[in-house]
């Protein structure tokens, strides 16, 4: 405490100031008041250091948004080189040895053109979740590239316009890219398949199978909510295998119309 007259410090338990020797019992309540309230004081935060510290986490906050932009575009980029420009290198060296270094049945160009991207597909959608539409525009980029590439590669030795010239040259891009497209797209559905179930391993056991399900929950009447969401999730899952399967086959139709005929 401090003496009111002289200010300076004194003992809390004295009566009188030795400084000043003035009497100090009446002026020791008010004394004691206002050291609790200056300890009060001492013990508030200091709002500009608590500004300094907010402008410090902000700070922080956006250096940490940068960086993950920058992951962010470094991820985009290797999916991009990974999944789209080298599946695209290998189809048109595929082509190039087998149309032009052996010269051989344009059949194995196809079969190799409906099984090189679905492995691609698989692995780029069963390692995470992913955006299916941006990734839809991705195939459909790789498919026109390869089609395309394919065709000026051929140019450069037969000395033939890279663009098609008529209709049934058109449909047959078409159908060629096409193929290539839903190989593609069925890799993408049995990797989503592949990190769905996954997923689902990772919250809970493998449910019991859809007909002893049903059988069990109607023959005992405890058909509860819970199973009825568990059978929905195996009808999804059935579902997406079956979509899979259309697409593979519509790849393997649309790669091989040419040679089976219309």
């Amino acid at each position: 405490m401090q003496c009111p007259y002289c200010l300076s410090e004194v003992q809390a338990e004295a009566s009188v100031c030795k400084t000043c020797t003035r009497d100090l019992y009446l002026f020791k309540p008010m004394m004691a008041k206002v050291s609790d309230l200056e300890m009060r004081l001492s013990e508030i935060p200091d709002h500009l250091a608590y500004e300094d510290r907010i402008r410090e986490l902000e700070q922080l906050l956006d250096q940490q948004s940068a960086q993950s932009e920058k992951r962010s575009l470094a991820w985009l980029l290797l999916d991009i080189a990974g999944f789209i420009v080298l599946p695209l290198i290998l189809l048109l060296v595929a082509h190039a040895v087998i149309t032009i270094v052996y010269d051989t049945n344009i059949v194995y160009l196809r079969l190799i053109s409906i099984v090189l991207p679905l492995p691609f597909g698989y692995f780029l959608f069963s390692s995470r979740k992913r955006s299916v539409l941006a990734w839809f525009i991705g195939v459909a980029i790789l498919a026109l590239a390869s089609v395309i590439g394919m065709s000026w590669i051929t140019s450069i030795v037969d000395r033939t316009p890279i663009l098609p010239q008529n209709a049934f040259e058109w449909r047959e891009v078409v159908e060629y890219a096409a193929s290539i497209s839903f190989s593609f797209l069925t890799g993408m559905l049995f990797g989503g398949i592949a990190f769905t179930k996954k997923m689902q391993r990772r919250r809970a056991k493998v449910a019991p199978a859809i007909l002893d399900s049903l059988v069990k929950g109607f023959a005992e009447g405890k058909l509860s909510p819970q199973s009825v969401e568990i059978i929905m999730k195996r009808l999804h899952n059935f579902g997406s295998t079956a979509v899979a399967l259309v697409t593979t086959g519509i790849s393997i139709y649309t790669g091989f119309k040419g040679f089976l005929g219309d």
